[in-house]
């Protein structure tokens, strides 16, 4: 008989040894979803693009809003070909979900000007950007 109580003496001493992750899940779960919510996602514009290569030291990070002219001079937002009427609206549409992402270009070397420019001051009647960002390969 005593070697029995002595047996289940461990047992309850080992069962209040255990440790409770209960707590420790809660905090886990905690921390995910704050780093779900506060986090920033790139969109990226859809197609690929031959960018002009430059000495630029000044990286535009975060990004919020990412506008792509491929080589044929079509715009692209959110893998997704926009036309030239639709851009404003697109913005201001990604404005909303994000009002302090930084709006960038990417434009293809071999793309027309004359896009780059619509797109330009498309952006500056729509964003109040004068100067806008132009995405480019580092040397």
């Amino acid at each position: 008989m005593a070697r029995r109580r002595g047996g289940s003496a461990r047992a309850a001493s080992s069962a209040e040894d255990d440790i409770n992750l209960t707590p420790m899940l809660d905090v886990v779960f905690i921390l995910l979803i704050f780093f779900i919510v506060t986090a920033q996602f790139i969109r990226e514009p859809g197609v690929k693009i031959d960018r002009q290569d430059v000495d630029n030291l000044a990286a535009q990070n975060p990004l919020g809003i990412l506008i792509a002219i491929d080589e044929e001079g079509k715009i692209w937002i959110n893998k997704q070909e926009v036309a030239t009427q639709e851009v404003g609206f697109e913005i201001r549409e990604l404005r909303e979900d994000n009002p302090k992402g930084k709006l960038v270009l990417q434009v293809d070397k071999d793309s027309d000007a004359g896009t780059m420019i619509d797109l330009i001051e498309i952006i500056n009647k729509e964003d109040g950007l004068n100067l806008v960002p132009i995405s480019v390969l580092q040397e």
